[in-house]
């Protein structure tokens, strides 16, 4: 998969859950993404703590066992739950290329204690 399709992949996810929020008529009743909007943000946090300590374990089990398409769907459930976050703060995965094409080429140690000024 290409860098465009990934973008394509991101982006009609963003429009999905951007359309589940609860001013764009998303239901609680009837869609997920529009029930955690309506918990608000700690549930949302909440659920990003419990998919990044899954995708750990997975990593982990990864490592010993050798099974990493467990690891991929963590991931993307970190990754979707991550989304969720981004557009209850109103963010974009956009947002989030952005930073990083702004540190591409930066030297990681550089790029790290830049963050302490």
């Amino acid at each position: 998969m290409g860098a465009a399709a990934m973008s394509d992949t991101l982006q009609r996810l963003a429009q999905i859950i951007e359309s589940r929020k609860l001013a764009n008529g998303g239901d609680p009743a009837t869609s997920y993404v529009a029930k955690l909007f309506a918990k608000g943000d700690d549930a949302i946090l909440k659920k990003i703590g419990e998919e990044a300590t899954e995708m750990v374990m997975a990593a982990k089990d990864a490592r010993y066992q050798g099974e990493r398409a467990k690891v991929v769907y963590e991931c993307a459930d970190l990754w979707f739950h991550s989304m969720v976050m981004l557009a209850q703060l109103d963010l974009s995965p956009q947002d989030v290329l952005d930073e990083l094409a702004r540190r591409e080429g930066l030297s990681g140690l550089a790029e790290k204690a830049a963050r302490r000024e």
